[in-house]
């Protein structure tokens, strides 16, 4: 059976009241849901947190999953509204906080040529959303279409962020002499 169809029967055995379903959704997809906050987040612990977060929330909506319907594109847009949630509180907090230390940072060095970068490295300057778009299509193989729903955006504006993220990407590329 096709991946894709074996997580919507897991959806819909979970809706039916199957926790043994729940469990092997969480087993089988928490690994790329960390990875989506992992990327964006310096803190592990900050994505373990999200991690669990998406799946209380997905436990309290999972009546609304469409039978039929894509999981992977419903459940990232669960964890992205979570994502959004996050930095909004963070942002409301360090508002509040003082900087007791104003050390000016370091720039980050980098690195020599013929190094590696890891993926969170070489994903880590494009702005958030552009991150997500390559992330879903290229790390977890969506397509277009189940991007544009997990984003809640146009097929068309998920193409634009995609194609700007691969110019930026092949630029740092460039500038690093890995790419002729």
């Amino acid at each position: 059976m096709h991946a894709d169809g074996e997580l919507e029967t897991l959806m819909v055995r979970y809706q039916e009241g199957d926790f043994s379903a729940a469990t092997s959704l969480i087993h089988r997809l928490s690994p790329r849901i960390h990875r989506f906050f992992a990327v964006q987040l310096v803190s592990r612990a900050a994505a373990d947190d999200l991690l669990q977060e998406t799946w209380l929330r997905l436990h309290e909506v999972r009546h609304t999953y469409r039978p039929g319907e894509p999981v992977l594109p419903w459940l990232y847009a669960i964890a992205r509204h979570i994502r959004v949630d996050h930095y909004r509180k963070s942002g409301r907090t360090s508002a509040r906080e003082q900087s007791l230390d104003q050390t000016p940072e370091m720039p980050a060095p980098r690195p020599a040529s013929g190094a590696t970068l890891s993926l969170e490295e070489m994903l880590a300057p494009l702005p958030e959303s552009q991150r997500e778009v390559v992330e879903m299509l290229k790390v977890d193989g969506m397509s277009l279409e189940e991007v544009a729903r997990a984003t809640s955006s146009s097929v068309g504006s998920v193409k634009q962020k995609a194609f700007r993220a691969y110019e930026k990407l092949r630029e740092r590329l460039a500038s690093m002499g890995s790419l002729s």
